[in-house]
């Protein structure tokens, strides 16, 4: 603030040397050199402090502006890692990247323009028109005449460019989620031959940016041309005036041009706050869509005080649960399921019956609309979600690799992990051999996606990955169901030895991978129609036999 107001002070004394030197000397007629080149280098040294100042105040300025900008996009990205599922599966993920590398830049915006820009401005503003007003209240009052009808333009053309901004963020994440969207599914879109089709879609989404540019960037173009028309007829009447007092002798020369200096140092504050005002509410926009992120509430959240679940056995209770992704769609309508510590449960169903859902719910990634989940007598809601994880693996049908090396995403299941732990987690799910043979071994990295290694080999990650975290629950969505059979039996005998020892629930379709567990449970519709060993249902006769005949027919 200091150095701004300096810098302030230093500028309104820009003009003063030319008058001098205008009353002084050349309306009468002298030169006294001395004088003229003291005065002229005044006016360089008042340049050069005030360009001095400016620069270490956008320094400072810009400096907190960007570490103001760092500490909103964490808070937005922590936002979103603690938003529940249910939030994120309502929205793209372009949407949310967009926020965060775009939209959080209008905090910064604001910082610096809100602050810097318009404080700046308006103590300029105050004082010109004080000194002004001091040597000429007629041309001061004169020259402040089209200020209404000036605000008036103002206001009118930011409230336009703000409703602009936000349809140009809007179409510009929709081409970042369509850019997305395309380029992860590039195999699919190749293999069914439909890159027309997606060109077709992405280029509907960039015109739509496009015209939405084109709009906001006219508006600015028009506003501006209206706003330095306006200030042009309040120069030419102040001028006209001025130059009458001037002729009356009311006016000295020097003071005319000290004026007329004046009056672009008044307008151009004033043309600054305009634009500062327009760059605000585009700005406010991009704000907008960031708050609406940091307000939007953490239905999975925490109780005040909630305690850690201990360290668990691994008993799982679920009863009465019912939980629907929206209101007109149950997937689970009355869930009643009790596995023992050490237990491996077998989830199998027709697609849709809810056995996905069911291992959301006990990862608490989202919380039952009736009903309970319990592990070891304790309901999930009344302990910390961090906690709940803690001591629950999860294995994929299609492990997600991180880009980084394959050392580094086997340790995702436990930072801090030791070397020769990870090596021992990659050979306990026979993943050594196929690392050992890589150029770089544990080093090599695996690209994003894990797109550059095979489903079979980021399978044995995932697993490894299980056997590093230890922990007593384990939880399994398909984990064979996307490979070979030969690749197959040689995974289950991996899943078979991660699953000794702990409570196990496995999502699939594999009759093999079933009956290797102590029970199977039968959904279907979101109800648990079945529940015992593969040859206690087989003699039964029911679903899961029907189930049975249609995956042994099938493969």
């Amino acid at each position: 603030v200091a150095l701004v107001l300096a810098k302030i002070g230093i500028d309104l004394l820009q003009p003063w040397p030319l008058k001098l030197i205008i009353d002084r000397y050349l309306t009468h007629g002298r030169f006294d050199l001395p004088a003229i080149a003291l005065l002229c280098g005044s006016l360089v040294g008042i340049y050069l402090i005030s360009g001095g100042l400016n620069l270490v105040a956008t320094y400072i300025q810009v400096k907190i502006g960007l570490k103001a900008l760092v500490r909103v996009r964490c808070d937005l990205y922590g936002k979103l890692q603690h938003l529940s599922l249910k939030y994120h599966d309502q929205r793209t993920s372009g949407d949310s990247i967009y926020r965060v590398s775009y939209n959080a830049g209008a905090i910064q915006a604001i910082f610096n323009q809100g602050f810097s820009t318009v404080f700046t401005a308006l103590i300029t503003l105050a004082g010109i028109l004080i000194v002004m007003f001091f040597k000429s209240w007629q041309l001061t009052l004169l020259s402040l005449a089209i200020g209404p009808v000036l605000l008036g333009a103002i206001s009118y053309f930011a409230r336009r460019i703000r409703r602009q901004t936000t349809e140009l963020s809007e179409t510009e994440s929709r081409v970042l989620s369509r850019t997305q969207e395309g380029i992860g599914a590039l195999r699919i879109v190749r293999a069914f031959g439909r890159e027309g089709y997606e060109m077709n879609r992405f280029e509907e989404e960039a015109t739509a940016s496009m015209r939405a540019n084109l709009n906001l960037n006219f508006t600015q173009v028009f506003s501006a041309l209206v706003i330095s028309t306006l200030m042009g007829l309040g120069a030419a009447a102040m001028i006209f005036l001025a130059s009458r007092l001037v002729l009356l002798g009311n006016l000295s020369v020097g003071d005319l041009t000290l004026f007329l200096a004046y009056l672009y140092m008044l307008y151009r504050p004033l043309e600054t706050l305009s634009y500062t005002s327009w760059a605000l509410e585009g700005a406010a926009a991009g704000a907008q869509r960031v708050f609406e992120v940091l307000d939007s509430p953490e239905t999975i959240r925490d109780k005040p005080g909630a305690p850690a679940l201990p360290a668990a056995q691994g008993a799982i209770e679920i009863s009465g649960v019912r939980f629907s992704y929206t209101p007109d769609r149950p997937v689970l309508q009355g869930v009643d399921l009790s596995v023992r510590p050490g237990e491996m449960v077998a989830l199998m169903g027709p697609t849709g019956s809810g056995k996905s859902t069911l291992l959301s719910l006990l990862l608490r990634f989202y919380d039952p609309e009736t009903g309970f989940m319990k592990i070891d007598g304790h309901d999930l809601r009344d302990v910390r979600k961090d906690s709940i994880r803690d001591q629950i693996g999860l294995v994929l049908q299609d492990t997600l690799l991180l880009s980084c090396t394959i050392g580094e995403n086997i340790a995702y299941g436990k930072l801090g992990a030791t070397p020769q732990e990870i090596e021992r987690a990659a050979e306990r799910a026979q993943a050594m051999e196929f690392i050992r043979k890589l150029p770089q071994g544990m080093n090599t990295y695996v690209g994003e996606r894990g797109a550059q290694m095979s489903v079979g080999q980021r399978q044995r990650i995932g697993l490894a990955r299980a056997f590093l975290k230890n922990a007593p629950i384990l939880l399994m969505d398909e984990p064979t169901s996307a490979l070979d059979p030969q690749t197959e039996q040689q995974l289950l005998e991996c899943i078979h030895e991660l699953m000794k020892g702990r409570t196990t629930i496995m999502v699939t379709h594999r009759i093999a991978a079933a009956h290797r567990c102590d029970r199977i449970v039968v959904l279907e519709d979101g109800r648990i129609v079945e529940s015992g060993s593969g040859a206690e249902l087989l003699a039964k006769g029911g679903a899961y036999a029907k189930l049975h005949s249609a995956l042994t027919e099938t493969s």
